[in-house]
């Protein structure tokens, strides 16, 4: 879907900010560009929609090089979100949404019936929040407007610098959860820029670590946490890899299959892990049973067998 050969980018002689990328980005994957400031990930995303241009090297989108399409044309097929979000202040919620849609030429009943699909994708009630302006809404409820806003077009690919990075904790793992839960609807290639290595081993499907405008390590978030290219991508991920990995793992991949107790509690096989984990602190109990979606029990899930995990990848 989205491939650098062999980009670089430099500001002035003694600036290479972007050093021989190559990578290759699967359709309906969330990527994740992940490094410490200056690394050049935000200069590789931008490369995707043209804010960036490369000195060398080829970006491509479906084996189509970016710079042989209009910049304009390219930037209104693609989502883009940031941090500060950029909504117009002196627009209503609706109007903001609607700026893709009314520059494609939209007709008014579509557009529309778009903002409000939208609005209720993000969880904001049409009825009450397409008039209101951005300083009404909370900082959560302002990312979810851009949110939709970069969806209101329904471009194939979004890409978003650290969108999430200016809220509270609590509101940052909310908008991490509700976000993965709308990808599972609408499966779009997205390009997420993050110096957070939790939220990337979250969100990603796949993780590609920079360095000093290089790419170090390009893989999935379980094959990044076990086997760390070298000692600058181990010691970006941090210590305490084990439980790490139980919030990736899923009860249906480490269940013992067969019989559960009946008076055990039950979670779905696509439950993480760390979940399961905390499902027994909170109960007083060894295992938990694990169901399939329909309720059917599937196996059970045991605290042994998660604290021999946990010291296995530690």
């Amino acid at each position: 879907m989205i491939r650098f050969d062999q980009v670089s980018k430099s500001y002035g002689r003694n600036r290479q900010v972007i050093d021989d990328l190559t990578l290759a980005i699967a359709e309906g994957e969330i990527c994740m560009l992940v490094g410490p400031s200056g690394c050049g990930k935000t200069t590789s995303m931008k490369m995707i929609n043209r804010l960036v241009e490369p000195d060398s090297g080829t970006v491509l989108v479906d084996g189509r090089p970016v710079n042989s399409v209009d910049p304009i044309k390219l930037r209104l097929n693609i989502g883009y979100v940031i941090q500060e979000i950029g909504l117009f202040p002196h627009m209503s919620v609706a109007d903001n949404i609607a700026t893709v849609p009314v520059e494609l030429g939209w007709p008014k009943p579509r557009v529309r019936a778009r903002v409000d699909d939208l609005l209720a994708l993000v969880d904001l009630e049409p009825g009450l929040y397409r008039t209101k302006r951005p300083r009404e809404l909370s900082g959560g409820q302002r990312q979810r407007v851009g949110i939709a806003r970069a969806l209101a077009g329904d471009p194939r690919i979004m890409l978003m610098d650290e969108p999430f990075g200016a809220l509270d904790p609590l509101t940052r793992a909310k908008m991490q959860d509700e976000f993965l839960a709308i990808q599972e609807k609408i499966r779009k290639t997205i390009v997420f820029v993050t110096h957070d290595t939790d939220e990337a081993l979250k969100m990603g499907d796949h993780i590609a670590v920079m360095r000093a405008g290089r790419l170090l390590q390009y893989g999935t978030p379980t094959e990044i946490l076990r086997h760390p290219a070298d000692t600058f991508v181990a010691d970006l991920i941090g210590s305490r890899k084990g439980l790490k990995l139980l919030r990736l793992l899923d009860c249906g991949s480490l269940m013992r299959q067969g019989a559960a107790a009946a008076d055990l509690p039950v979670l779905p096989a696509r439950a993480t892990a760390e979940q399961a984990l905390s499902e027994m602190l909170r109960c007083g109990c060894r295992s938990v049973a694990v169901a399939d979606a329909s309720g059917v029990t599937l196996g059970r899930l045991d605290l042994d067998d998660l604290i021999d995990r946990v010291a296995r990848d530690d």
